[in-house]
């Protein structure tokens, strides 16, 4: 492990701005060598870094502007980017990926927006340091979520955090105590929330606008081919393998792992159903004012392609609950056939109608099919495309923002994440095991099913466990 002068003086290395560029290939490995001798010593707490929330957090005035450190830039991440350069009064200020590619292609991109350049820093425990970011925004593979965002809570960092907001339910959990312990806020990356026409419809229907409502149908298709099969090959020069697995337990890079078909591997991602599902999940519950349910059954299988994804790419899962309500989601990654015209969306079906709605707007019907009342969004949002940027982004940042800055309420905080991200947890481990899942609708945990139990935690590298 390295004396505190000498990870201060790495600190210090990076708080000017950093091509990675320009950098000769045998430095840069000396760097990753280096990094991953750190990574070898220290636990996730940050007290490892000479840090603490008390020392470095901060309440940022109304007029004051906010520096922001962008996590992951090679999708969702460029989304994020641009819509904090957007938001009043704000600026992106550092960038940091374990891509150097990637991270100057950002660079270029907020350089191309804004005129300014960011600050590049590889590893993200050295953002943490930097007295002038306020905020991060995660964007990265899932199994870094959880532990990102609870260290920069511990380092007094605000934090907009992508879904999936844990790679497991234990890791959500810490997420909870962590927030109360350290205070600084997480939003949570369901931008549908701040919908101004989703927002409406969860109010017309607590007003009864189709009377008691029971059920929910939510749904995502897309055509997504084949990976083919994991082989081993050496790690590109531009990528810090090390790093990039970070807390996960160390295995040999496999050529399609990065940049995106790490969602379909358990080691890394959660599945389609994490990866899309939580989105229109999460509408569906709160207009239906749900939390945890007592049932969950899963079926579905990796059936379009014989290939090395791990997950299912046809499920449907339903969540029956104690009052007489359900949920359900089919997912369908290799077969783009819609419903409604829709690649993507949820209705919601009472006893006086039927609300269709989708991340552009929605529309409600009585039981003769005529439409009672119909709204569009303002802004347009990508639906299921890898970056998915629009309108809706946009609005989410603004309210995180101002959160921070005003105390507005967040639309989508941690305690409302953790419990649409846990329904999607359960929908894999009841495929998993093949039954139905018995739940404690107090708290979502599993009953009376030790092996479905195995799932709700993970295996880390030692050194890195999650320490709340």
């Amino acid at each position: 492990m390295r004396d505190s002068k000498a990870m201060n003086d790495l600190t210090n290395e990076h708080t000017q701005s950093v091509d990675i560029t320009e950098q000769k290939s045998n430095d840069r490995r000396q760097f990753i060598k280096g990094s991953a001798a750190v990574a070898a010593g220290i636990s996730m707490g940050m007290a490892s870094l000479g840090l603490s929330a008390k020392s470095y957090a901060r309440v940022i005035g109304a007029n004051e502007r906010m520096h922001s450190a962008v996590i992951g830039v090679n999708g969702r991440g460029q989304a994020l980017m641009k819509a904090a350069a957007l938001a009043p009064n704000a600026e992106v200020n550092v960038i940091c990926d374990v891509d150097s590619r990637a991270m100057q292609k950002a660079n270029d991109m907020l350089v191309h927006d804004t005129g300014s350049p960011a600050r590049l820093i590889e590893d993200y425990r050295e953002v943490l340091a930097q007295k002038d970011v306020d905020t991060v925004l995660i964007a990265t593979p899932e199994h870094w979520h959880a532990p990102m965002a609870l260290l920069a809570l511990q380092a007094g960092k605000h934090a907009y955090l992508e879904k999936p907001c844990s790679h497991n339910p234990a890791e959500g959990e810490m997420l909870l105590q962590a927030q109360q312990k350290y205070k600084p806020l997480i939003q949570v990356g369901t931008q549908q929330r701040s919908a101004q026409t989703s927002i409406q419809a969860v109010k017309d229907i607590a007003q009864g606008i189709i009377d008691k409502v029971y059920y929910a149908k939510a749904w995502y298709s897309n055509n997504r081919a084949s990976i083919g099969q994991a082989k081993e090959s050496p790690v590109p020069e531009w990528l810090n393998w090390d790093l990039w697995q970070g807390p996960a337990p160390r295995e040999s890079f496999k050529d399609i792992y990065v940049h995106y078909n790490w969602h379909w591997f358990w080691q890394y991602g959660t599945g389609e159903i994490n990866n899309n599902a939580t989105h229109e999940l999460d509408i569906a519950r709160w207009a239906m004012g749900l939390t945890y349910p007592n049932r969950v059954s899963s079926s579905g299988g990796r059936f379009h392609f014989d290939d090395a994804w791990q997950f299912y790419d046809t499920q449907v899962v339903n969540y029956e609950y104690d009052d007489g309500k359900m949920l359900c989601w089919e997912g369908r990654s290799c077969n783009g056939f819609n419903h409604y015209d829709r690649g993507r969306g949820l209705t919601l079906h009472g006893t006086m109608g039927t609300i269709l709605l989708d991340r552009n707007g929605y529309t409600a019907y009585n039981l003769e099919r005529e439409i009672i009342k119909d709204m569009k969004e303002e802004g347009e949002s990508a639906t299921t495309n890898t970056i998915g940027a629009g309108f809706l982004d946009n609005q989410h940042m603004n309210n995180f923002v101002a959160a921070i800055r005003t105390g507005e309420a967040l639309r989508a905080p941690i305690t409302e994440g953790i419990i649409s991200n846990q329904l999607c947890h359960l929908g894999n481990y009841s495929q998993a095991v093949k039954r139905s899942l018995n739940i404690d609708p107090s708290n979502g945990r599993i009953l009376n099913d030790p092996e479905a139990m195995k799932y709700w935690s993970r295996d880390y590298e030692p050194g890195w466990e999650m320490k709340v």
